[in-house]
C-alpha cells in the first residue's frame, strides 16, 4: 500500500487492521473506522514521533487542546488548525511516504 486512496480503499473494506501495521497506521485505521478509543490505546504508550503526531491528532479530535498541544510537541510537528480529516489525511500521506 502505497498511496492514502489505496489506505483508504482497505479501511473500507476490512473490519480488522492487518497488525503488521506501524502503531501510528493501526491508530489512523481505527479512528477511521469510529473506534476512538481503541486508536488512543494504540497510541498512548508509543514512544516514536509518528505515533506521538498521532496521539496529537487524536486529543484534537476529542477536544482536550492543551494535551494535543503537548504531543505536538512531542511529535516534532507545529500544531494544526486545518480541519480534522485534512488532519488525518496529512499523517496518513506522510506515514505512507515513509514506509515506501
Amino acid at each position: 500500500m502505497r498511496t492514502l486512496d489505496e489506505f483508504t480503499q482497505l479501511i473500507e473494506s476490512q473490519d480488522t487492521c492487518p497488525p503488521d501495521m506501524p502503531a501510528a497506521m493501526r491508530s489512523l485505521w481505527y479512528d477511521k473506522k469510529g473506534q476512538w478509543d481503541r486508536a488512543h490505546d494504540i497510541v498512548q504508550n508509543a514512544s516514536d514521533a509518528d505515533s506521538a503526531w498521532v496521539h496529537a491528532y487524536l486529543h484534537r479530535k476529542e477536544g482536550d487542546y492543551s494535551n494535543a498541544r503537548y504531543w505536538y510537541r512531542r511529535s516534532g510537528q507545529p500544531a494544526v488548525t486545518d480541519s480534522l480529516p485534512h488532519e488525518w489525511e496529512q499523517i496518513a500521506r506522510n506515514l505512507l511516504l515513509k514506509q515506501g
